[in-house]
Order: structure tokens, then C-alpha cells, then sequence
């Protein structure tokens, strides 16, 4: 409930609404970290097959976005516009995560394509249809901005703790059923149980907790898809956060795709079960090492924002993905067994990832500034819409480059019930080379990207004075 203050909200409602991205967030964390090992080593998918399965369901997510956008645009009924999303499909998306985590009982490589193609696409509708109608009650709960910043921090503070525990606790509960006399497939189905079950409730409490307000006709006009991807590409300094964003992101991506991949086949020499020690825990290899990549981002984000409000958001991202990108490459480096260095290793990629998570989506509010300033008009939903839709292609770029790859230098599916496997050599160093050299020239194409950007502090502060300036004028008129 908001309180009675006009555009203020309680502590209670941001602390609720903020639950919902453990579910968006959870659901997320898991598909991108595990969803590929998953495909080719419990489903027993060639990558190359389990590459197009998941491009075609993630470019099936980039264009749904904007589809159940404008029908919870659409939608009229005594509860709201968004909320009746959440009452309905919060159940059936916790649900959808057993089937997007089952392995199908077949045997011919295309039937088992076209069920995880099937399985991806209904798990992420469902999924889209609770997400897409929970972030656009952000604007609609309150038109206060500092508000509205408070209320996402409240949501990044949920989606930072599920990514955390979910990257953590997946492997330890898959390796826990294996070490127990079960299999891989029934350890992904307990995790998928667990994990759909926290995801669905936050959405329930939400509906019952959470009001929305009633917009009026003005602030309900829609932009047709077309003529938002042309408004924001005449923007020229979109173009290059657009090229930071993306390169950014599919960094990320295939990074986190392909570590599990490395830590289980090179670094534990095909050991599935392999362990390592963290503060005196044995934890699975993939727990260790994403739980100190995590913690050490969270805990070094504040440096990254000082370093930005010193220098500049180019200079302090600059400075992060260099770091981030030597990282890569003396990951390349690291022989099997050295598990205390690659867990030194994810400290320090950690303090980049950081930089990666924060400074490029902060470079969009100025873009919007720069095309407000030259059309005269706010398009905040234009910018986000354009750059969500861009987000969900880098991650299709990623697991398709990342999995093609992958199938081209010769992986093998580990036998059932295998718990120590070797790839061969070709497969072996085609995942070193994705995770090191490749990743490094992404991330300097980023760098290189960021030094173009056109929008400094100096030109962004000139742009703040002509927007105030132009205001004023406006306002002196109006009196």
C-alpha cells in the first residue's frame, strides 16, 4: 500500500515488489549458467542441435517481450492491467521449470530438439508473461523519480541474492542427488522443484499485496515497434552504449556459458563431481568459484561508482573490462588441478564483472537526455525497449556461438550415469579458447567501443544547462 503522501511508497511495498525479480532473476540465473552443460551432457543433445534449440527459444524471447507488452497494455479489469497477470500465470511459471529441466526419454537427436524447442518456448512465455507485467508496474506504482530508483534497488537487491544462491546451491544439489545413488536428470528436476516453487510465490504476494494506479489516456499511447528502433537509432550516441551493451553482454554470456564446461572438463580433468575448498567448505567446483565471483562483485560495487564519479563512466569502464579481459587470458593459462588459481582467478573477475553489471546500463539515461534535448520529447520506453530487445539477442548470440563451437571441435556427451569423463583434445581447447582469447577480444572491442562514445561529462553537462534552460523558458511562458 502507498502511503498517503502522493507518490510515496511504504517500506513494506518496495520490500514486496521487489521479491519478484528472485522469481525473474532465479529463472534467469539458472537457464544461462546450467542450460547448456544440461543440453549436451544429461540430455545427451549435440551442441550443434542444442545451439539452434536455444536460439530459436531466445529469439522467440526477444519477440515476445514487446507482444505481452502491449496486451497488458491492453487489458482492463477491476484488479488492474498487470496484476491479473501475476494472479494467473504466477503458478504455471513455476511450474514451467520442470519442464523446461526435463530430459526426454528419446532417442533420435531431432526428437530430442524439437521437445527442448517446444519446452524452452512455453517455459519462457510463461515466464514473459509474469515479468513483462511486473517490471511495467515500476512507472504505475509511483511518478516520483527518486522513488522509482529506490524501488529498483530494492529489486536488485532480490535478484542479486537469487543469482547468488541459485548459481551456488544448483550444482551442490544436482552433485548431492548423484552422490546419493541418483542421477544428473533427477538432481535438475529437485532443482527445478525448488527453484519454480520460490519463483512462483513472490508474484501471488505481489498481487494480493501491491496496487496499481489508473493512467490516463495521455499516458497510454503506444509507439508501434517500427517507428521505436527507428527513433532510437537516429540517436548517435545510442549506437555506441548499444555497441558497449552488446558486447558487453555477450561477453558475459558466453562466459558463464562455457565455465562450467571448463571447471568440470579442464581444471578437474572431467571429474562431474569435482570439489573444491572455500573458507574451509567443500563446495562443488562451479559453487565455489561463481559464489566468489558474486560476492566479490556485489561487495566491490561502490569502488566502481566512486571510480566513475572521479574520472568518468567511459574511464571507470575502461579501466574494468582491461582488467577483466588480462583475467581471461590467464585463465587461459591455468593448467588442470590448479583449482587455487582459478579460484583467485574468479576474485579478480569478480571486481570486473562488477564494473560490466553496473557502467553500461548507466550510459542510457544520458542517451535519452541527448534525444530529449534534440526532439523534444521523453522517450525513457522507446531507449529500454530497444535495449531489453537487444539484451535477449546478445544471449542467443552467445549460447549459439558458444555451443556451435563446441560441437564443431569435437564434444562428446558423457555415458549416463558417468561421473568421470575426458573430452578430447580439440573439445578441450575450444572451450579455453571461448573463455580466454575470444573473450578478450570482446571485451576490447567494448573498450575500444566506450572510447568513441561521444557523450563525455563535459557534453552531458552542457546538455543538463540547455534542458534546464529551455524548462525555465517553458515554465516563464506558462506563468
Amino acid at each position: 500500500m502507498t502511503t498517503a503522501k502522493a507518490g510515496r511508497l511504504s517500506f513494506w511495498t518496495k520490500l514486496v515488489y521487489g521479491t519478484g525479480d528472485w522469481g525473474t532473476a532465479g529463472y534467469g540465473t539458472l537457464r544461462q549458467i546450467f542450460y547448456a552443460i544440461f543440453l549436451t551432457d544429461v540430455v545427451g543433445l549435440d551442441p550443434r542441435l542444442a545451439s539452434v534449440a536455444a536460439l530459436i527459444g531466445i529469439v522467440w524471447d526477444a519477440i515476445n517481450d514487446p507482444l505481452v507488452g502491449m496486451l497488458s497494455d491492453r487489458v482492463r479489469t477491476r484488479w488492474g492491467r498487470r496484476r491479473p497477470f501475476l494472479l494467473f500465470f504466477s503458478i504455471p511459471f513455476g511450474l514451467s521449470f520442470l519442464l523446461l529441466w526435463y530430459a526426454p526419454p528419446f532417442e533420435g537427436q531431432i526428437a530430442k530438439a524439437i521437445f527442448i524447442t517446444i519446452a524452452f518456448m512455453i517455459a519462457d512465455t510463461l515466464e514473459t508473461l509474469v515479468a513483462v507485467p511486473f517490471s511495467a508496474l515500476t512507472p504505475e506504482l509511483t511518478p516520483d523519480y527518486d522513488e522509482r530508483t529506490s524501488l529498483t534497488g530494492f529489486r536488485m537487491f532480490f535478484n542479486l541474492a537469487i543469482s547468488l544462491v541459485a548459481a551456488v546451491a544448483a550444482p551442490a544439489i544436482v552433485d548431492g542427488v548423484v552422490a546419493g545413488g541418483g542421477t544428473q536428470q533427477q538432481g535438475y528436476l529437485v532443482t527445478a522443484a525448488i527453484f519454480g516453487g520460490l519463483a512462483a510465490m513472490p508474484f501471488l504476494l505481489i498481487f494480493f499485496v501491491v496496487r496499481e494506479h489508473e493512467l490516463t489516456p495521455e499516458q497510454e499511447n503506444q509507439v508501434s515497434f517500427i517507428e521505436t528502433v527507428r527513433t532510437a537509432w537516429a540517436n548517435i550516441p545510442f549506437r555506441f552504449a548499444t555497441a558497449v551493451y552488446m558486447l558487453n553482454w555477450i561477453t558475459f554470456d558466453l562466459v558463464a556459458l562455457v565455465l562450467p564446461f571448463y571447471l568440470i572438463y579442464w581444471i578437474s580433468s572431467g571429474n562431474i563431481l569435482a570439489q573444491a575448498n572455500v573458507f574451509g567448505i567443500n563446495l562443488p567446483i562451479e559453487s565455489a568459484v561463481f559464489a566468489l565471483l558474486l560476492i566479490t562483485s556485489v561487495l566491490v560495487l561502490p569502488i566502481w561508482i566512486f571510480i566513475s564519479y572521479r574520472f568518468s563512466k567511459q574511464a571507470a569502464y575502461m579501466i574494468g573490462m582491461i582488467f577483466w579481459a588480462v583475467v581471461q587470458l590467464v585463465i587461459f593459462s591455468i593448467q588442470p588441478g590448479q583449482v587455487g588459481m582459478i579460484l583467485t582467478m574468479s576474485v579478480f573477475a569478480g571486481i570486473s564483472v562488477s564494473s560490466a553489471h553496473l557502467l553500461p546500463d548507466s550510459l542510457f539515461p544520458d542517451v535519452i537526455e541527448w534525444d530529449e534535448l534534440k526532439t523534444h520529447r521523453r522517450s525513457e520506453g522507446i531507449y529500454y525497449g530497444v535495449k531489453n530487445f537487444i539484451r535477449k539477442l546478445t544471449g542467443a548470440l552467445a549460447i549459439f556461438i558458444g555451443l556451435q563451437t563446441l560441437g564443431w571441435f569435437g564434444y562428446q556427451t558423457p555415458p549416463e550415469g558417468a561421473t568421470q569423463f575426458m573430452q578430447p583434445a580439440s573439445a578441450l581447447m575450444a572451450i579455453r579458447v571461448l573463455i580466454g582469447p575470444f573473450g578478450a577480444i570482446l571485451l576490447f572491442s567494448a573498450v575500444a567501443m566506450a572510447w568513441f562514445y561521444p557523450l563525455t561529462r563535459e557534453r552531458h553537462a552542457r546538455i543538463r544547462r540547455l534542458l534546464e534552460t529551455r524548462k525555465s523558458r517553458a515554465a516563464d511562458s506558462g506563468s
